[in-house]
Order: C-alpha cells, then structure tokens, then sequence
C-alpha cells in the first residue's frame, strides 16, 4: 500500500467497504474490484489478509478495525512482548523513535503520562495515527521526520525513557549488528542518554551479545524473550547512572502466549561449565531465550544436571523435572552413529517417523531424514550430537508426557 491508496482507503465509504467484505478471500476481492476507480482494491485486499494475520499475532488488539501494511505487521511486537517491555520501564514521559505499526507505543502509552512516537515512512505514521484513535489512546503525539533530529528538539533529560527498535533492513540487506542498523546505536550512545537516563533497545535475536558491553558503556542488563518456547526478542537496557563496576545482568524471560510470565533465568553468562557425562535417562533442551542469554550453565547449576558435550546445550539428568524450562524427555536408546549400521537401529525400535534435530552435528535435519527416509513425528524425537568424548551419537527420546 502506498500513501495515496491510504487516504482513498480512509474515506468512509471504503472503511464501510473493507467492513462489509471482512470475511472475504483477499484475492477474490482483489479480482471482484480490479479496475474499480473509486476503490483502492489492492489496499482493502492486502488488509484483509492482514486481518487475518493480526489476530493470532495481536489477539486483543485484532478486535478493534485497525490498519496495516503487509511489512510493518510483520515487523510489529507482538501483544505478549509489547505489554512485558512495556512493564520494565515507568515514568512520566518516554519517546519511541522508531514506530513503525505503534503496537509497542500502544503499550507504552498505558504507562506513560506522554508519549512521542516518531517514524520518518509518513504511511507507517499516518496508519499508526489512525489505529491510536480507533483504539482510544491519548497522551500519545505522532511525528513524522527523522527521529534523531526529533528527539534533538527536545531538552537534555526531558525524557524519562527512550525506546529504539533499530531498522534491520536497510538497501533491501537484513543486518544484525547494532551498527549496522538504523540509526546506529553504538554511535549515539551519549546522545541518547543526555536525553534519557534509560535507554531500551530491541534488538535483533540473533545480536552477539559477548561483544555488547563494548559497544555500549551503559549496558546494565540484557533481557532476551521468548514467547511459548520460540525466541522473540533481546531486550538491551540501558542505565546512565549505572555504577561503572556494574556486571552486566542477563535474563531470560520465558513468556506464555497471553503475556504471562512463565519463568525468569538470571545470570551472568560468566557461570562455569560443569563436566559433560554420558546420557542418563531424562534429556533436556533449554528454552530458547535461555539458550540465547548463555545461561544454561546457570541452569544445569540450579537443577543440578549436567552437559551432554562441552559444546552444546543438551542436558541431562537421572531425575525427571516436571517443571523444567523448556522441553523435557525419557530416553529410550542411545546410538553410536555410523551411517552403515544406523538402519538397523532404527529397525530395530521400529522407528519410521520423527522428529529431527541437531547440534554439534554434520548432517543438517533435512538431511538426515532424507537419508533414512523419516517422516515426521510429534512423539518420537531422534537428537544428533557428539558425546563427551567427541564421538557422533544419536539419542532416541520421547516427551516426558507421552511415556
């Protein structure tokens, strides 16, 4: 959708129309209205098919008649993450310098006493503008133009948090890098905290974070998110009066589907590995965001099991942990792997079907169930790995719950 084709959408005959048609197939609507000059076919199609999308993504929000652009709901927090950033911070005033759809503006508006949300695309911010005023959000001031140059209109210190959600995508290229994003954190990192003593930036789940605190001298926390098991977010917290002796804190947020917090993990990713041990009856996988913050060592440390490698993030243990963050399984049979004789082993405990997953392994997953010709399963589970002393094995497990 183009900035044109969204003011032809906002007119009230075509709002009434994409009301009407709210159930119909997209590209049914597209083809019944092409060529109609009055109405903009392809806007109203592509939000009917974000619709869709939305409501899965943003359960609650879904309900009121918002708009969106295919990209920005792609790109957009979702409502669990959104609402869990927006519990870290408080204050009177916070500034959100890259907007994008505003799901996380939303958030932070049921916070803060004032809002300003920028975004230099005048689609994205006019689109963000409307959903405000279906939803009913005030407090919230909308600016268009570069968010640097926004925020430098204001006093030092008149913000009591900045929020920066950092473009990815730049020249069609997706970056991961805190500099290689915009705007370029690490290269305004003063600035930003003459404007703000906090500081939050999203960003990407798969940033290196071993190399944070250098790049950024306010570091106070990392926070990395999960929700219902998949990693989300990294969630970099900046302090302006951060003691300089201050270790950096990791932790792992475990989040449900609604929001709820299932689990926190703290740490500081300095815990010390214990010695890896030959497979025991229950095999664990960390959840993600654990995995992410390098604090699994914490958790072996806590629940007191062990590595299955020196390298990976398998666990395992003689007792079974009911409540364990992540996903639990009983071992059935562990496997030297050898690709000659692995079809007899998989023969012998009849195993047609599985699911498929690697680490510290030369196959790839696709591979390995091309090669033995495997369907898949959501009850038995083969996981390749190397054992501690380096050699390839395979462990046939299945959930804790299905024994």
């Amino acid at each position: 959708m183009i900035l044109s084709e969204l003011h032809r959408l906002l007119l009230p005959e075509n709002l009434d129309l994409l009301e009407k048609h709210g159930s119909d197939d997209p590209a049914a609507f597209a083809l019944r209205f092409q060529g109609c000059a009055d109405i903009p076919a392809r806007a109203i199609a592509e939000q009917l098919a974000c619709r869709r999308k939305a409501v899965k993504k943003l359960p609650v929000l879904s309900r009121f008649p918002l708009l969106y652009t295919t990209l920005s709901l792609e790109q957009a927090s979702g409502e669990a993450s959104a609402a869990y950033k927006a519990s870290l911070v408080h204050g009177e005033r916070l500034i959100d310098l890259t907007g994008g759809l505003g799901i996380d503006t939303m958030f932070f508006a049921r916070v803060f006493r004032a809002v300003v949300y920028c975004e230099r695309d005048p689609l994205l911010a006019e689109l963000a503008a409307h959903n405000f005023r279906q939803i009913g959000i005030s407090g919230v001031a909308t600016s268009c133009g570069d968010s640097l140059a926004i925020l430098d209109s204001f006093p030092d210190g008149f913000f009591d948090c900045i929020f920066v959600d950092p473009a990815r995508r730049e020249g069609g290229r997706r970056s991961v890098g805190l500099s290689a994003a915009s705007p370029d954190v690490p290269a305004v990192h003063d600035f930003l905290l003459r404007k703000a003593s906090r500081v939050m930036i999203k960003a990407s789940p798969a940033v290196e974070l071993s190399r944070l605190r250098e790049e950024l001298p306010a570091l106070s926390e990392i926070r990395v998110v999960s929700v219902g098991g998949e990693c989300r977010e990294v969630l970099l917290l900046l302090d302006r009066n951060r003691p300089k002796d201050h270790a950096v804190e990791r932790v792992a947020v475990l989040l449900e589907q609604d929001g709820s917090i299932l689990r926190e993990i703290k740490g500081t990713g300095g815990e010390q590995r214990g010695p890896a041990v030959p497979v025991q009856a229950c095999f664990y996988e960390p959840d993600a965001a654990i995995i992410k913050a390098g604090l699994t060592k914490k958790l072996a440390l806590d629940l007191g099991l062990a590595f299955v490698n020196g390298s990976v993030d398998f666990l395992v243990g003689e007792g079974f942990i009911a409540d364990f963050p992540g996903r639990a399984f009983r071992v059935v049979a562990v496997e030297r792997y050898k690709p000659k004789s692995f079809r007899d082993f998989l023969r012998r405990h009849g195993i047609t079907a599985a699911a498929v997953q690697r680490r510290d392994f030369p196959l790839r997953p696709e591979e390995i169930r091309s090669k033995f010709r495997l369907r898949e399963s959501d009850r038995c589970y083969l996981f390749f790995t190397r054992d501690r002393d380096g050699e390839p094995i395979c462990v046939y497990a299945v959930k804790a719950a299905a024994v």
